[in-house]
């Protein structure tokens, strides 16, 4: 068994020092710690082995991201929708909330 060689004591001056991390997060990200199941991330990093690289935090970031821009885009359509047919239901005589998707 080889032996490792103790380094000798340096006197080094950390007056000046700042604790915290030496690269600046990236404004608009906080770092977190987050349990995923196994499945999630195989799937993930299977994503970035077969591009060639990448990074499979990013790409779950953006999964996230997605997710919630097509939930506003959902929310949009049924706005949309209920203002195009207000009308229709207003000129039929039928009341808001015996039609499903108007109400809310």
């Amino acid at each position: 068994m080889k032996k490792t060689v103790v380094e000798p004591y340096r006197d080094i001056d950390f007056s000046n020092a700042k604790r915290g991390p030496v690269i600046p997060p990236e404004i608009g990200k906080t770092k977190i710690s987050i349990r995923l199941d196994n499945r999630v991330l195989e799937y993930f990093r299977n994503i970035v082995d077969q591009a060639g690289g990448g990074n499979y935090q990013t790409l779950i970031n953006d999964a996230l991201v997605g997710i919630i821009q097509q939930q506003s885009m959902l929310e949009a359509v049924r706005q949309a929708v209920r203002e195009e047919i207000k009308p229709i239901v207003n000129k039929v005589g039928l009341k808001d909330h015996s039609i499903p998707y108007m109400s809310g």
